[in-house]
């Protein structure tokens, strides 16, 4: 049993089972089956930042397990008045089940779990994103067949591109991460990186090719250029980028059955093209949908 999911390290001993247990969920919620594990449990939601995704795919995923979420921004908060987030998280554990934090910065979330007597799940921080890429690993899953696969991520070494590159060793999957200089992952999660794919047999590297580095991919990843809080950085990362677009030209350098992925939200035209995302080798949308199927496994494995 795991006790918080602030990484995809947190998984990986259970990451296959939690990913057979969300195509299990996903599966019966297809056939109109009702699975409430959950009857009776409170999930509080924390959102420093706004999400279409994580909040819908949350609340709908405990209410289709039978229990209930709680919306909570630092103004419904006394975070917002100074109350500190350690006793935030002693006093939300007498009142829930677990805890879902979307937060700004990593330390915040450390201090957050290491005082929460219930499960803190990490809904994303500067420093990584778990519940997407399990929602990542089940797509793969899904279009093709299993992790034997070369997947290429293009563009900022941000929390996504960190929480992909441990994560996929821990499948068994290869990964190259594409970036431009100066928008590397950090060195820690990829030293730490290696030391997994050496674990598991897999192959981790970095380029700064994308043309070459697609070459012979079956997933190309990628992600938005400027996330939130880099707005004033806009114009010095799209020159910085250049070349670093998903476009069909890019797509028909990888093999031919690639898929294409995006954990949305997308600026179409700039990462990726609207041809695309729209076209034959796009699973972003089914993707987006298995935010809430994964995150469903991991919260019947913590506080089922």
């Amino acid at each position: 049993m795991t006790d918080n999911v602030i990484s995809i390290l947190d998984v990986e001993k259970n990451l296959k089972e939690i990913l057979r247990r969300a195509g299990e969920m996903k599966k019966k919620q297809k056939n109109g089956e009702s699975v409430r594990s959950l009857k009776d449990k409170s999930l509080a939601m924390i959102f420093e930042k706004p999400s279409t995704r994580t909040r819908i795919s949350f609340e709908v995923g405990m209410t289709q397990l039978g229990g209930h979420a709680l919306y909570l921004s630092p103004k419904d908060l006394q975070l917002g008045r100074g109350e500190t987030i350690a006793d935030t998280a002693k006093v939300l554990s007498r009142y829930v089940d677990g805890i879902m934090y979307r937060a700004f910065e990593h330390e915040m979330m450390v201090e957050l779990a290491e005082n929460s007597s219930v499960p803190v799940i990490s809904g994303l921080d500067d420093k990584e994103h778990p519940c997407q890429i399990l929602a990542d690993f089940l797509t793969i899953r899904e279009f093709k067949g299993g992790f034997d696969q070369k997947l290429v991520y293009i563009g900022d070494g941000n929390n996504v591109c960190h929480s992909l590159l441990l994560g996929a060793p821990i499948v068994g999957m290869d990964m190259i991460a594409c970036t431009p200089e100066g928008y590397r992952p950090d060195d820690d999660i990829y030293k730490k990186a290696v030391e997994l794919s050496e674990k598991y047999d897999t192959e981790i590297s970095l380029h700064d090719k994308p043309k070459e580095a697609v070459k012979g991919a079956d997933v190309i990843y990628t992600d938005v250029w400027i996330s939130m809080g880099d707005e004033d950085e806009e114009e010095k990362r799209k020159k910085d980028f250049e070349g670093y677009q998903v476009n069909k030209e890019l797509v028909d350098q990888a093999d031919d059955e690639v898929i294409v992925m995006h954990c949305l939200p997308a600026h179409r035209g700039v990462e990726i093209t609207s041809e695309v995302m729209d076209g034959p080798h796009s699973v972003v949308f089914d993707q987006a949908e298995n935010r809430m199927h994964a995150q469903k496994g991991l919260m019947m494995e913590l506080m089922g």
